[in-house]
């Protein structure tokens, strides 16, 4: 059995909208492992994101979707907001190293070239710049998770 790319990220969509935390399938030679995991900001809301998914590769496939990610584009007015997307695939990381603070937080204004996060490809890590200037209204990966080609990290609010 094998899944495309449009399927897993529709049987991701269908579990967001679930209880279910966790599922696995098994065919033959390829095992499907699926876990959401939870994550908490305080005093903010939250909405529900589905992380993009990478081909499914005969062995053990496992994903970690984070169900909920920091935002507070939700009390904003309707404004065009400015995404910051993924320029390749890769590992995101919120600060340039384990022990430093983010490049950035919720609410911050950042300007057009300011780095707000680093992308790892192949042991290499390229900072991610706004190509905007905006305030930070929604984070939408968590630090280490993988990312995808054009997925939305981020979301400004233009000033």
């Amino acid at each position: 059995m094998e899944f495309s790319l449009e399927q897993l990220r529709e049987l991701v969509t269908i579990l967001n909208k679930t209880d279910i935390t966790e599922l696995t399938l098994e065919s033959g030679d390829l095992r499907l492992s699926i876990r959401k995991s939870e994550t908490k900001v305080a005093a903010l809301p939250t909405n529900v994101s589905a992380s993009a998914l990478s081909a499914p590769v005969i062995d053990t496939v496992q994903h970690n979707v984070p169900t909920h990610s920091a935002t507070i584009a939700d009390s904003l007015p309707a404004k065009k907001l400015i995404e910051i997307t993924s320029p390749m695939v890769g590992t995101f990381y919120r600060s340039p190293a384990p022990d430093e603070p983010p490049f950035i937080e919720l609410g911050d204004v950042v300007k057009k070239g300011s780095t707000v996060c680093i992308i790892e490809a192949m042991k290499l890590m390229n900072e991610i710049e706004s190509e905007s200037t905006g305030k930070i209204v929604e984070i939408l990966v968590e630090n280490t998770q993988p990312v995808e080609y054009g997925q939305v990290l981020m979301r400004l609010e233009p000033i």
